[in-house]
């Protein structure tokens, strides 16, 4: 049994990564349907909490269906980290995770996110701090190191793990990288392996089948996975996951019916929480990623993304649904 802290994960927990603009409450609600063990919110900052930027605060909001599940931060001033715990502890997570990962540069060159990875000493200060400052479990995402000729994760990995930390999640490539190139899962095997780690470890980057999920599991021995990218307009991806654990078999992948009744209940929630005006806008980065592949979709699409009132929107989802359907009885 995976546990961070109290927190059980279960055999070999999947993960949902908190990406911003996507992993907000309707998103996670689809990938914890299909299967998610643990969900993370989308990265915050601590300034945003502490001077109650409404879209900051708005991240927090958490339900009890979605449990357990961490509201992730991020920041880079000592003070600022240890007052944001407290408003994050207060909206009662399971977990509350520091985010030394984000590369872009926003947070980064203000030495927050993956920006810490230059410089050790005070990233594992601020967990030190975080640490004492909150009874909730503290976990921490990063990534391997600055650049490739700073990777330090297995250092980073222990001297996290000594300021208290009860679970670290490692994306397999550098700052540098960015999203680009093939992560480098040996460094991930490496910490896991360290026998000075005794915290769960989980591994992130590039996930993208049950094949893949399966094949990374044995071969770098990792205590689970953090699904992100791979889970955008498809989170099937969890069940699929499990089902080819258990089975060893691939289940088929959803048809339209399913993929259009998934942007139906997503839009519908993303309305519900964020407002009709706002959730059909937020709404539009996804419909590439739930119709990927289907021949012609280009004109719906150009629709989904230009109508600005819900009741048109769903009928067009219905008019989408029905259109495929007829392709596929003649096929």
């Amino acid at each position: 049994m995976v546990k961070i802290g109290s927190v059980e994960l279960g055999e070999f927990p999947l993960l949902l990564a908190p990406m911003e603009d996507v992993s907000d409450p309707p998103f996670r609600a689809l990938c914890k349907e299909n299967g998610a063990d643990m969900m993370y919110t989308e990265f915050i900052s601590s300034d945003g909490l502490i001077y109650n930027a409404k879209s900051s605060l708005q991240k927090l909001e958490v339900f009890d269906y979605e449990r357990p599940i961490g509201i992730q931060y991020f920041g880079g001033q000592l003070d600022s980290m240890i007052r944001a715990a407290s408003i994050v502890e207060a909206a009662n997570p399971d977990v509350i995770d520091i985010n030394f990962g984000c590369p872009v540069a926003k947070v980064a060159c203000k030495m927050a996110g993956a920006g810490l990875l230059q410089d050790i000493p005070k990233m594992i200060a601020l967990t030190a701090a975080v640490v004492k400052s909150t009874n909730k479990p503290v976990t921490v995402k990063t990534r391997l190191g600055w650049d490739e000729q700073t990777i330090n994760i297995i250092e980073v990995a222990e001297r996290l793990q000594d300021v208290g930390i009860q679970a670290l999640t490692i994306h397999g490539r550098t700052r540098k990288q960015m999203y680009k190139g093939e992560a480098n899962w040996e460094w991930i095997a490496k910490v896991k392996a360290n026998p000075r780690m005794k915290i769960p470890i989980f591994g992130n980057g590039d996930i993208d089948s049950p094949e893949k999920a399966l094949l990374y599991r044995q071969r770098y021995g990792v205590d689970g996975l953090m699904i992100g990218r791979a889970a955008i307009g498809y989170p099937w991806i969890f069940k699929e996951i499990k089902h080819f654990f258990a089975t060893g078999e691939l289940i088929a992948p959803p048809s339209v019916s399913d993929r259009v009744k998934a942007v139906q209940r997503h839009l519908q929630r993303s309305i519900e929480w964020k407002g009709e005006k706002l959730g059909i806008l937020e709404m539009r980065q996804h419909y590439t990623n739930y119709f990927k592949g289907l021949p012609h979709i280009k004109p719906f699409r150009s629709q989904l993304v230009t109508l600005f009132d819900a009741a048109p929107l769903f009928e067009l989802l219905k008019e989408i649904e029905a259109h495929y359907s007829e392709m596929e009885l003649v096929e």
